[in-house]
């Protein structure tokens, strides 16, 4: 018991994640996912009640909630989520039963099954994925709603006059 229970943290590195610089993997999204705020349930375990402050949850077991806002929520294959969750991107290979939300993009899996309501700006199902319930859409409002002045509001150019 003379050493320390945990390795000493290294000096940060110029490369996310321990990758040697210049090294293929040794680009910022790796830096990224590791700062996120990730809630993992595991296989095996059960969850219920209110999530806060996670950035992305990852589902192996079941969790029961009323209302999770994050950012990406991922069901793993055998996962169960049960309630009303907001995100920006989900991907189902489990099982989601309730009320869901997908700002940006929602992919289901051979193995996801999406059951109950859910909205989605995007959607992808692999053949075997199932959805049963009511699906919506989401349509962004067009950034040129209001189109421009049609060109014929300008005036015509003068018509040579003909004798008659």
């Amino acid at each position: 018991m003379a050493r320390p229970p945990f390795p000493p943290t290294p000096s940060p590195s110029p490369a996310p994640g321990g990758a040697r610089p210049g090294a293929p993997g040794a680009a910022a999204p790796v830096k990224k996912e590791n700062e996120r705020r990730t809630l993992v349930v595991g296989r095996g375990i059960s969850v219920q009640g209110t999530i806060q402050d996670a950035e992305r949850l990852v589902v192996e077991g079941t969790v029961e909630s009323s209302l999770i806002n994050a950012s990406e929520l991922q069901i793993a294959q055998g996962g169960v989520f049960k309630g009303e969750v907001e995100v920006e991107d989900a991907e189902l290979a489990g099982t989601i039963d309730g009320t869901l939300t997908v700002r940006g993009s929602l992919t289901i899996r051979s193995t996801g099954r999406l059951l109950g309501k859910a909205k989605c700006r995007r959607l992808k199902v692999e053949d075997g994925g199932q959805v049963t319930g009511q699906l919506e859409m989401i349509t962004s409002p067009a950034p040129q709603a209001a189109p421009a002045p049609a060109p014929a509001a300008q005036p015509a150019p003068p018509r040579p006059a003909s004798a008659g």
